[in-house]
C-alpha cells in the first residue's frame, strides 16, 4: 500500500514511453515508405541527411526522457520511486516539444521541403528563454529615470502627506 503511487507512476511512464516510441516509429515508417519508396525519383542525398537529422532529433530527447522515467529500486528489489512525472513542464515538456516538432517536420517534409524551416522554432524558443534568463543578470537602470512629470508630482505629494504628523483622537 505504501508504494501504490510509485507503482502507478511506473506504469504511467511505461505507457507514455511506449506511446512516444509508437509515434517515432510511425513517423519514420511513413517518411521512408512515402518519400523513399513512392516518391523515389525526388529522393536525393538531402533527404537522407534529413532522415539522419530527424533520427538524431528523436533519439537524444527520447533517451533523456527514458532516463527520467526509469524507476528507482532498493537493494532488495523493492520499488522506491516510479520515475519522473512525464506530465510536468520544464525540461520534460521541452523534450516532448522537440519530439513532436520533429515528427511534424518529418511527415510534412514529404509534402514540401519548406517545412524544414519549422525546425527554426526550436532554437528561436531557446534563444527567447535564454534572453529572459540572461536579462535577469543584467543591471537594471534606476527607476527614477523613467518617471515622468506627473508620476513625480504624485510621488512627492504622497511623501509630503506621509511625513505630516498624524493626530489621533481618543475618547475621554
Amino acid at each position: 500500500m505504501a508504494n501504490q503511487g510509485a507503482k502507478k507512476r511506473k506504469e504511467e511512464n511505461a505507457r507514455h514511453m511506449a506511446r512516444l516510441r509508437q509515434i517515432i516509429i510511425a513517423c519514420n515508417v511513413i517518411y521512408i515508405f512515402v518519400r523513399a519508396m513512392i516518391f523515389n525519383s525526388t529522393f536525393t542525398w538531402k533527404h537522407w541527411v534529413g532522415l539522419i537529422l530527424t533520427s538524431l532529433a528523436y533519439v537524444i530527447p527520447y533517451q533523456q526522457l527514458a532516463a527520467m522515467a526509469n524507476p528507482t529500486y532498493a537493494d532488495d528489489g523493492e520499488l522506491l520511486d516510479g520515475g519522473f512525472d512525464m506530465s510536468t513542464g520544464g525540461v520534460c515538456g521541452y523534450l516532448h516539444d522537440v519530439i513532436y516538432i520533429t515528427s511534424f517536420v518529418q511527415v510534412m517534409s514529404i509534402i514540401s521541403d519548406k517545412f524544414w524551416y519549422t525546425y527554426l522554432v526550436i532554437p528561436a524558443f531557446g534563444a527567447y528563454k535564454s534572453f529572459g534568463f540572461i536579462k535577469g543578470f543584467l543591471p537594471q537602470g534606476s527607476e527614477d529615470s523613467f518617471e515622468d512629470e506627473k508620476a513625480r508630482k504624485k510621488r512627492e505629494k504622497m511623501e509630503k502627506k506621509a511625513s505630516r504628523a498624524k493626530f489621533v483622537r481618543t475618547r475621554n
